[in-house]
This record gives structure tokens, C-alpha cells and sequence, in this order.
């Protein structure tokens, strides 16, 4: 398959090496020193138990999609703010039959590609990976089986989507087409904006989060919260959805951090508002409470608004 990743990052650069590693045709969309490193020296990943490098000829990276023209997947793995900026620039990558799969954090992704590039062209997807940058060209992941997962927005099964779930098999990356994409996505938001949030807030990696009681506490709070809200909008997650993302804290290596507790902490922009803020959004549209996000949200806003710009106070 002719693939583009849009956003090289921790999760683009993770399954787009992967996917070049096992022969798939991939280009990356990259910037700056990254970029610079992709195209002379290649994509070293460091992986659970495995490393390798994707060498320049196996992955072609540039700043220009248009350069790259019509390709058959476009993984879009940016930050959830930059979502409308990505849906602009990728559109020379999409032809009649290119489907665009958005592998980032948050429910609202979908919606947002949908409205700058047509249904037709978008499937829903998510990913997990505990992927970063280490140096340019050099991407380091620490979850023992990332994961991908995606389907068509009617959540019928299509061609398309089983040719990249078997790509993505091939690449030795595990790779499902759930029953019910809309209810994977917030299962996915379950576990990640909490995680994300409640880490945050604490300043302490997973391991510290699972053994202190209190935080402990706050994260299944979180949890309960995101089902309520998902539900209040007809979305069927699982009974056992908290079950699962308590299990997925307590099997995480113990120095994990979330991506978005990793920017705030640095100053860096964050996914907080596609994240915890669109919690508490979305509940107050259907009416139902989210203390424990407005909490984590009205708590965090002040160093978001400081990493934009917006406010000044000392660090």
C-alpha cells in the first residue's frame, strides 16, 4: 500500500517505521531537524526487546505533501489542536479512494476530518503506544504490544480497512477493526485522559498513580465519569471499560507518563482541551457531571494558557 504519515512523532514515526520495516511503501510529512535526520540518516527506533533502523530509501520524509501526491492511507498522528491545520494540508494526498485514519488522542478527531475532507475519505481509528522523540530521527517506545484499531464510520466492514488491518499485521504491529468504532474511541479517551489528566495534576508517573490510594481513587473517578458521558450520548462502552483501563494502568511500566503530561510539564501546548476540557464539554452538553475533569481541566488550564501565550506567570 502507498501510505503517508502525517506527523512523524512518537506514534507517526513508531507505526510508519514499522510499516516501512515490513515493506509497505511510506512517506513521511515531517519537520525541521527531524525531518533533516529522516532523510540522511533514516528512523532509528527503540523498541520493547527490539531495535531498528528504516533507512532514508526504505521511508521518504519531506515538508511538501503535495510532492508526494495521491496515496492509498493517510495516518494523520498530530496533536489534537493541530487537526484542522492537518486536515488542510493533506488534502493533495487524497484521491477518490484514500482513506484517512487519525491514530491520536480524543473523540473529536473524526468529526473534524470529516468536515475538511469529506465521510467518504474517514475512517475512525486510535492507536497505543508509549512513543516519543528522543532525538531527531530517533523514536523510543515503551509499551510491550502497541496497538492499532479502526473501522469505517457505519462500522461496516470494508475493503480498505481490512487491506491496512492486514498491513499492519504484517508490520508485526497488533491490528483489530472493533464491532463499534465510536464506543473504541471513548474507550480509548477513557484511559488516556485520565491517565493524561491525573497524572498531571500529580506530577507522577503511572507507577506512583496505581499504588497511592488517593490517586488511585481519582483515576477510576475519572473513568466513571468519561462511561457516564459517553452514555448520556449514546455511545455503548463496554460494561467493564474501567476494568479494562485499570487493568492497562496496572500493566503499564511503572516510569510511563501520558504525552499530554509530558507537554504541560515542560511548557510545551498540550491536548488538554481535546482531552479533559472536551470531558467536561461534552458532558455539560447532555447534561451530565464531570467534577473530577473540571477539576483536572480548571486546574491545568493556567500552565496550558502559559504554553500558549496567553498568560504570564513565573514557572
Amino acid at each position: 500500500m502507498r501510505m503517508a504519515v502525517f506527523g512523524a512523532g512518537g506514534v507517526g514515526g513508531y507505526f510508519g517505521g514499522r510499516l516501512a520495516r515490513a515493506g509497505e511503501e511510506v512517506a513521511f510529512i515531517a519537520r525541521g531537524e527531524h525531518r533533516h535526520a529522516l532523510q540522511t540518516s533514516g528512523l532509528r527506533i527503540e523498541d520493547v526487546g527490539e531495535d531498528f533502523t528504516v533507512s532514508p530509501d526504505q521511508a521518504r520524509a519531506t515538508d511538501d505533501p503535495a510532492s508526494i501526491g495521491v496515496v492509498d492511507v493517510v495516518l494523520v498522528a498530530t496533536k489534537g489542536w493541530q487537526i484542522f491545520a492537518a486536515a488542510e494540508a493533506i488534502r493533495p494526498l487524497v484521491g477518490p479512494d484514500t482513506a484517512v485514519v487519525p491514530l491520536l488522542n480524543g473523540v473529536e478527531a473524526v468529526d473534524q476530518l470529516v468536515a475538511g475532507l469529506g465521510r467518504q475519505h474517514v475512517l475512525g481509528g486510535l492507536c497505543g503506544v508509549f512513543g516519543a522523540i528522543v532525538a531527531p530521527g530517533h523514536i523510543r517506545n515503551g509499551l510491550s504490544q502497541p496497538f492499532v484499531a479502526f473501522g469505517e464510520l457505519d462500522n461496516q466492514l470494508s475493503e480498505r480497512a481490512e487491506r491496512l488491518r492486514e498491513a499492519f499485521t504484517r508490520a508485526h504491529v497488533k491490528a483489530t477493526i472493533p464491532p463499534d468504532i465510536q464506543a473504541a474511541l471513548w474507550e480509548k479517551l477513557l484511559f488516556i485522559a485520565s491517565f493524561g489528566g491525573v497524572g498531571a495534576v500529580a506530577r507522577a508517573p503511572v507507577g506512583v498513580l496505581r499504588s497511592v490510594p488517593e490517586t488511585r481513587r481519582m483515576l477510576e473517578e475519572a473513568m466513571r465519569e468519561i462511561v457516564h458521558v459517553a452514555r448520556g450520548r449514546e455511545v455503548r462502552v463496554a460494561e467493564d471499560a474501567v476494568a479494562k483501563g485499570m487493568a492497562f494502568v496496572d500493566g503499564s511500566p511503572p516510569e510511563t507518563t501520558a504525552s499530554m503530561q509530558r507537554d504541560l510539564l515542560a511548557g510545551r501546548p498540550s491536548e488538554l482541551e481535546s482531552q479533559n476540557g472536551a470531558v467536561v464539554r461534552l458532558g455539560r452538553e447532555v447534561d451530565v457531571a464531570t467534577p473530577t475533569h473540571t477539576f483536572i481541566y480548571s486546574a491545568l488550564l493556567p500552565l496550558e494558557l502559559r504554553a500558549r501565550g496567553r498568560l504570564e506567570f513565573p514557572a
